[in-house]
């Protein structure tokens, strides 16, 4: 992994909505865009973001290589892809560790 590949993971990291979407992906692989949409584990409505956001930190969160994505006829979903995020900590924290 190179070095940009590993800022690209700490980056995507480190937006709390874009946690959030993986910690949902990890409850619950295989979500599409709407159902990321929608988040009832927040209180209030707190979770509920546009599609263009969500849109924009899925975007980021494939860059980094967090997701893996597979289409059933038109409809896209999303699953965690763990494997840069486990390589990145490796390589840049380990070290320090």
């Amino acid at each position: 992994m190179t070095e940009d590949q590993i800022t690209l993971v700490f980056k995507a990291l480190a937006h709390t909505e874009r946690r959030r979407i993986l910690a949902s992906l990890l409850q619950k692989p295989g979500q599409t865009l709407f159902d990321l949409c929608v988040a009832p584990d927040q209180p209030d409505g707190a979770g509920h973001l546009s599609r263009q956001t969500v849109s924009q930190h899925l975007d980021a969160l494939e860059r980094a290589g967090l997701l893996e994505i597979s289409w059933q006829g038109r409809t896209k979903t999303h699953r965690l892809e763990p494997g840069p995020l486990r390589e990145a900590v490796q390589q840049a924290l380990t070290p320090y560790l």
